[in-house]
């Protein structure tokens, strides 16, 4: 079991004077400022962290490196938070993700014994049948897969993304990156130092904490670090991928920095390779460099009692700290070519038992590492059972190989080989201001890595410089980091490859077995290296798997795409501050003032309605009532506002839209709908002519700045002697609208409103209030109506004098929703919500807006063939008055015949028919009077509709007549 050191270590990184209280699971614990979580928990005897994805397995500390996914916690403000490296503060609650109830009683941990049931792919040939059950199997899958649970009520923290430059960018604070740092400085050229580590010393802090020459060496790079003005460093800042013209973004504590290097050495290390052996997952089982971490970093000792596979002189290393900090060693198994029996000196004068030619065949214990058995293995990894020895202890450490990091210089352009001498990948091909140095170089001894960082500073700087860059130095090793095979496969199972998707040896040799042979295709099957880790220990035995199956070399076999980010990445901080200004209306003021439910809208924040969120549908419905039965106002000024004047304005509007604008006659509006060259409908708004070549337009609110940049470059293409005009930001509009919106507006202008001055879908000039202004008849939401566009500056004034003079006949202000159900009553479709990237005026409904005689417009030949071919149509629907079953949804399916025919575009409950209605864009042949509707609602509740024809509400338009008797003074 571990637990926590009392004697301090050199390199500590926690504060043995300030201690920190934390909960995990409930229980409280005592830990260290400096602690992370996984650290903290170790040093309490906690070595059970987390289930594994799939079979629920339980899982402890792997690599202390993050690394692995063993270690994955939820917070209150985090889900998915990394315990090898998060900090524990003060009174922070730690729950452990991908549990049901408690991580020791887990409901799923019975999973692990359906495992021969739930074989790699299997979900590709599972469940399809019987076909009718698939979607109960689907749910089940959908509920049990990820990892955390997201909390849509979290604390946003904002962090600005920020931009960094400089000559070089060194990753990776260890031997070679610092000494690559000074090297560049030296060079006179300006270097940015980023670590991951919340220190600057990488390996020295723990894998050369005990060699003697180490420590001197450590400060004197440190301490010249921290004296050069030339080298700014940054520490738990993460480089997250390497794009085009050495542009790195480095996520740090306090958001993204996106850094532009002119060159970049990439110092970033070695990830150490977990060995493969059954029950290799269990807590207690662990790597060297995660045993000496803890050791070193945090004065966590991992265990008591230990049994070592070592292949490598580092794994030596890694035994002999830990019998010095006080492991018992039970026993030390080590092979391949990377062993040699000098570097188990020590150990054996020491009296540790050593197997040279041994490995470790299978972890025991139910919950944790209680014994380990060992044999004598071949080559192959195939063990000597009648040899096999079981052995009593609390701890597996093994150091099985490395894994160059090499993210980065993947995605840099560089080449990486598999070097046959070292056991492990190294690079051959980079460019040249994109430079490898130190243990990803294959270069291994402490002197060897500073020469390595020295070199490749020296190389940047020539490259950079635009002379000759020499060849690197040979400062790699020349014997063995690692066994080329550390495998050792077991009959029943349940030795682990990849510990992020539960994947064991038998599922990857099941991939390639049946013909997902190339590493690409069996990464895909079996989903190898695609966890949150994504790889880092997996791959490269994964390929190793492949390559001795396919019989082939390790460079034959390939590798995976490395593609960023290199470690998982907040959302948050991806997405940078908010920066999004919101515009406000004229009125805006007014809106918060009485009552304004506001709602996001584009770059606008608009009234909902006017009341409390709680009662939206009455508040809505009684705003319904009052535009039909009285008189009710909205602010509009979100409508793009543009002018077109010149000679060509006609010719301009005309070849933009789709209807002709250029026989519209001076003082009327018309409907003008805009498409692209596909046919597909963009946009729609009002075009009205105030003389021969001065046109005004609206646009709709989202579309604003779209329309005005389409007209211009129209106007710039064409070669047209035309200027247009963006008003939206300097007009304010409103539409006062109702039966008796003419009485409200009558006394305030100084123009004849009956239908003769002013007919429905007229445009006139007029003084509101005393104030220029522009009145337009339209009718969105079915009923007399008047917009009235003012400056900015007086639209407050007008707004407030409609107010009074309309209280009288009990004006009511309308929202946004309100206008929705309103212009649904009348049928009108919104641009966006009732469309798609897809649809074309035909399958819309509105044949009559495209004028096909005209000679040309943008999307005239695609609409020309498009007409009559259309396979889907928007049609209008109602269902029962009497229904109390909750309504369908927008974009909820129609259903025919068990396959899908259509969607929900609009709904409401209608206050003015009594009933639902809505529209829906379905199957053409569903399109009929008559046809009847079939919505899978929530839950897949089956809704029944019927599809009509006539408009809902006033189909004759009748009540848009300004002289007509119930609107009339």
């Amino acid at each position: 079991m571990p637990f926590r050191r009392s004697e301090a270590g050199p390199r500590e990184w926690i504060d043995r004077h300030r201690t920190v209280h934390f909960t995990f699971e409930g229980t409280r614990y005592v830990a260290f400022a400096g602690d992370t979580i996984t650290s903290a928990l170790q040093a309490n005897g906690v070595q059970l962290l987390g289930r594994s994805f799939k079979y629920h397995r339980p899982r402890g500390a792997l690599s202390m490196a993050n690394h692995d996914v063993n270690a994955l916690f939820t917070t209150a403000d985090d889900t998915n938070v990394r315990g090898d490296v998060t900090p524990v503060t003060d009174a922070l609650d730690v729950r452990p993700v991908n549990v049901s109830g408690s991580l020791a009683r887990d409901a799923h941990r019975h999973l692990d014994r359906l495992g021969r049931f739930l074989p790699a792919g299997f979900y590709y040939k599972a469940f399809h049948k019987p076909r009718w059950l698939f979607p109960y199997w689907e749910r089940l899958i959908r509920r049990r897969a990820g990892l955390g649970t997201v909390d849509s009520a979290w604390t946003p923290r904002r962090r600005p993304k920020r931009y960094g430059y400089c000559d070089v960018l060194v990753v990776g604070g260890g031997p070679a990156g610092l000494q690559a740092a000074l090297g560049a400085a030296e060079a006179s050229l300006d270097v940015l130092l980023v670590d991951e580590n919340p220190h600057l010393g990488g390996s020295l802090d723990y894998e050369w904490v005990t060699d003697p020459a180490a420590p001197a060496q450590r400060d004197e790079l440190m301490e010249a670090v921290a004296a050069s003005p030339a080298i700014r460093v940054l520490t738990s800042a993460v480089a997250l991928g390497f794009y085009t013209d050495h542009w790195v973004p480095v996520s740090t504590p306090e958001g993204i920095i996106k850094v532009r290097a002119r060159g970049v050495v990439l110092a970033t290390g070695v990830i150490e390779q977990p060995a493969v052996f059954r029950n290799n997952d269990l807590p207690g089982v662990l790597m060297a460099s995660a045993a000496q971490r803890l050791l070193h970093r945090f004065g966590v000792q991992a265990c008591e009692r230990a049994v070592l596979q070592v292949n490598n002189p580092e794994g030596f290393a890694a035994a002999e700290d830990l019998r010095r900090g006080g492991v018992e060693l039970q026993a030390v198994v080590a092979s391949g070519p990377g062993v040699q029996k000098a570097d188990a000196a020590a150990l054996v004068d020491a009296g540790v038992p050593v197997h040279f030619g041994w490995a470790i065949v299978e972890a025991h214990g139910d919950g944790a590492v209680a014994a380990a058995t060992i044999a004598p293995v071949d080559a192959g990894g195939v063990p000597d059972q009648t040899h096999a020895r079981r052995i009593d202890c609390d701890g597996v450490v093994s150091s099985a190989g490395w894994g160059p990091a090499g993210h980065l210089l993947y995605q840099a352009g560089g080449r990486f080989s598999y070097d046959d001498t070292l056991e492990m990948p190294v690079p051959v091909a980079w460019p040249d201001t994109v430079v490898p140095a130190g243990r990803m170089n294959g270069v291994f001894s402490l002197a060897s890595q500073r020469d390595d960082g020295r070199d490749a500073a020296g190389r940047l700087a020539a490259a950079l410089a635009g002379g000759p860059v020499s060849d690197p130095m040979s400062n790699r090793d020349t014997r063995a980091h690692a066994t080329p095979w550390p495998v050792v496969p077991h009959p029943k199972g349940r030795d682990f490859v990849d510990l992020d998707e539960d994947l064991q040896y038998k599922d990857l040799i099941q991939g390639a077995r049946e013909g997902f042979d190339n590493v690409e295709l069996l990464k895909r099957f079996t989903t190898v290296g695609m966890g949150p880790s994504q790889g880092k220990h997996s791959n490269l035995n994964a390929f190793r798997i492949l390559a001795r199956y396919l019989g082939q070399g390790m460079d034959e076999t390939g590798t995976t795409t490395a593609r960023p980010m290199y470690h998982p990445v907040r959302l948050e901080d991806l997405a940078g501050r908010r920066m999004r200004p919101w515009r406000e209306t004229p009125v805006q003021a007014w809106h918060g003032e009485h009552g304004g439910f506001l709602m996001e809208s584009g770059e606008w924040e608009r009234p909902s309605f006017y009341g409390e969120e709680a009662d939206a549908q009455q508040v809505i419905a009684s705003e319904v009532t009052a535009v039909r039965t009285g008189v009710g106002i909205i602010d509009v000024s979100t409508l793009g506002k543009i002018e077109v004047l010149g000679p060509d304005a006609a010719t301009l509007l005309d070849g933009s839209y789709t209807m002709r604008q250029g026989n519209l006659r001076a003082g009327l509006t018309r409907y003008a709908l805009r498409t692209d060259d596909t046919g597909v409908i963009v946009d729609d708004g009002v075009v009205g002519r105030l003389a021969e070549d001065h046109y005004y337009l609206t646009a709709t609110s989202s579309h604003a700045e779209g329309t005005y940049q389409t007209l211009t470059r129209h106007a710039l293409e064409w070669g047209l002697d035309v200027h247009v005009v963006n008003r939206t930001g300097q007009l304010g509009a409103l539409n006062l609208t109702g039966p008796l919106s003419r009485r409200v507006l009558e006394p305030l202008v100084d123009v004849d409103l009956s239908e003769a001055a002013l007919p429905r879908l007229g445009m006139t000039d007029a003084r509101v209030c005393g104030e220029w202004a522009r009145l337009l008849r339209v009718g969105f939401v079915g009923e007399l109506g008047y917009e009235i566009h003012a400056p900015a500056g007086t639209m407050a004034r007008i707004w407030d004098a409609l107010m009074d003079a309309g209280a009288p006949l009990g004006i009511r202000p309308f929202g946004v929703d309100t206008q929705r159900v309103l212009r649904l009553e009348k049928g009108h479709i919104i641009v966006g919500q009732d469309t798609d990237g897809l649809t074309n005026p035909f399958e819309a409904a509105m044949p009559w807006a495209v004028h096909l005689k005209k000679p040309w417009f943008v999307g005239r030949p695609a609409l020309a063939h498009l007409k009559g071919a259309e396979q889907r149509k928007l049609v209008r629907f109602v269902m029962a008055a009497d229904s109390s079953a909750p309504l369908p949804r927008e974009s909820h399916l129609v259903i025919r015949d068990g396959t899908i025919a259509g969607r929900v575009t609009s709904i409401a409950r209608s206050p003015t028919l009594g009933r639902p209605i809505g529209l829906a864009m379905v199957d053409r042949d569903l399109a009929e009077a008559g046809q009847a509707l079939a919505i899978r609602g929530d839950g897949g509740r089956m809704l029944a509709a019927e599809v009509v024809t006539e408009t809902f509400y006033d189909p004759d338009g009748l009540r848009q007549n300004a002289d007509a008797p119930e609107v009339t003074p």
